[in-house]
């Protein structure tokens, strides 16, 4: 018998010759794996990093309001991001309410996101996280807070600007939404339902998104990137990490995720951001001119070989349009050497635009080309009641709002005049004779009432009276409503 042989009975020979090829096996099952697998390996490590570097800078805010009996939110307010069309949303916002009697003023506490923009601690978010708030708590992914200062914020365009004061600040990259493509993977970073610092993926669904009813000013970024209450404010993300938007809104039937999302592109964001920081509020271009959709058909009768553009329909006189020389059946091409896309799109070109500074303009005329400088005017501010207004508005026990275009289509009015009835105080005057929240108010006494500026001017002329007539529009019906003085 050959002693060198292998044999059953040397088990130690057996393991040693076994040992080593069972180290090499996973290494032979690692150079077969599939290759896509590995590919999506690295693309789902890829999406870890950007998000891990990214999440220090995004923030949860805690939003405290002090409440009225009574009070009731303005639906110019009530565009409730994540239920567009009800006030459940609303509720489930301000969700935790301090014990109250009925006749107290109470506290209502909601939650959104936002993002630090800044080392000097300024925080972008939406005006409908902080605008109504009095208090703002912010906490940070390093478990940091912070009291919050209130910068401003715009209404029209839903966005606004916090402050906190703190050191070694995690300022999250900004990206430019103008180069964002159909197609581009995001990531929207946030708070929903208090889930602190959720990520979400999805790509961009579309882009230029308007006349949804949401804001005055829309331009938004659509996505499937999933967006739940508490994520209003927080950043929506590039693959590199870098903010193209501030999560805004969703479509939804049901308060919840339904694949549908809405973002403010960043660079319409930091330019209201500057104005706010620099100036206190916003201030808005304006030409003076009417436009309307250019059609395929409307462009090929002017001998136009693109239905991209507007078409001017009216020069307001002595405007600045008028003053540039525009004129009605010009069709604008491009507006500050960008493309003009849309209506929409035009309208946010000019109010974006800074007063008072010449910006050129392209028209198609007669079948040529022409530039013109056009130097936009601010725009007037809505009317601001006085003291005395408020007070009288008090003791009726109602407030109003201008009937803009977005808060007409969502209440089912067309736009012809009156204002809305924004809040309505329990058990007083305006309350125990019927008036409620979103009817509108088209004449005070006969005499018609085109906005919120002219009614004041009507009220103070009849408060001295016996009584005030108005005229009210609710949905579909009008009636008159006697408010008795005397």
């Amino acid at each position: 018998m050959n002693r060198s042989s292998l044999s059953l009975r040397d088990p130690l020979r057996v393991l040693s010759l076994l040992v080593p090829t069972l180290l090499l096996l996973p290494l032979t099952l690692h150079a077969t794996e599939d290759p896509d697998v590995a590919t999506l390996e690295r693309t789902s490590k890829a999406f870890a990093r950007v998000a891990k570097r990214a999440i220090p800078g995004v923030v949860f805010i805690k939003v405290e309001k002090k409440v009225t009996p009574g009070w009731r939110r303005s639906p110019r307010y009530s565009n409730d991001p994540f239920d567009m069309f009800a006030e459940e949303f609303f509720e489930r916002f301000f969700r935790h309410r301090l014990p109250r009697r009925q006749d107290e003023r109470y506290v209502e506490i909601g939650q959104g996101s936002g993002f630090i923009v800044s080392p000097k601690g300024y925080i972008l978010t939406n005006h409908h996280v902080v605008g109504e708030g009095d208090r703002f708590q912010v906490i940070l992914y390093d478990g940091r807070k912070f009291s919050a200062t209130f910068i401003g914020s715009d209404p029209e365009s839903d966005v606004a600007v916090i402050q906190i004061d703190g050191k070694d600040l995690p300022v999250l990259p900004m990206g430019d939404s103008d180069r964002l493509e159909v197609g581009e993977w995001v990531i929207a970073i946030g708070n929903p339902f208090g889930l602190s610092h959720t990520i979400t993926v999805g790509v961009v669904s579309a882009k230029g998104r308007s006349g949804m009813g949401i804001n005055d000013y829309e331009d938004f970024i659509q996505t499937d990137a999933a967006i739940n209450p508490g994520n209003s404010g927080g950043p929506l993300i590039n693959i590199r990490g870098e903010a193209v938007g501030i999560s805004t809104a969703i479509f939804s039937k049901s308060g919840g995720y339904m694949g549908i999302g809405f973002a403010i592109p960043i660079n319409m964001a930091r330019v209201i951001e500057r104005q706010i920081v620099n100036a206190g509020g916003v201030t808005r271009g304006y030409l003076g001119v009417t436009i309307q959709e250019l059609t395929s058909e409307i462009a090929a009768s002017l001998g136009l070989d693109t239905n991209e553009g507007v078409l001017i329909v009216e020069v307001v006189p002595d405007s600045p349009a008028d003053e540039a020389g525009l004129r009605r059946g010009d069709v604008v091409l491009a507006y500050g050497g960008k493309r003009v896309e849309s209506p929409a799109h035009f309208r946010n070109m000019v109010a974006l635009s800074e007063p008072d500074k010449p910006v050129e303009i392209v028209v198609f005329r007669d079948g040529k080309r022409i530039r013109k400088r056009v130097r936009p005017s601010p725009l007037e501010e809505p009317y601001e009641p006085t003291a005395r207004q408020i007070e009288m508005m008090e003791h009726l026990g109602f407030m109003v709002t201008d009937l803009t275009k977005p808060l007409a289509d969502r209440l089912g009015y067309d736009t012809a005049g009156g204002v809305v009835v924004s809040e309505v105080y329990r058990g007083t005057l305006a309350h125990v004779n019927g008036l409620r929240p979103g009817m509108l108010i088209r004449e005070l006494n006969r005499k018609p009432v085109p906005d919120t500026k002219t009614f004041f001017e009507l009220l103070e002329e009849a408060i001295s009276g016996r009584a005030i007539l108005l005229l009210v529009q609710d949905g579909s019906f009008t009636k008159y409503v006697v408010l008795k003085l005397r």
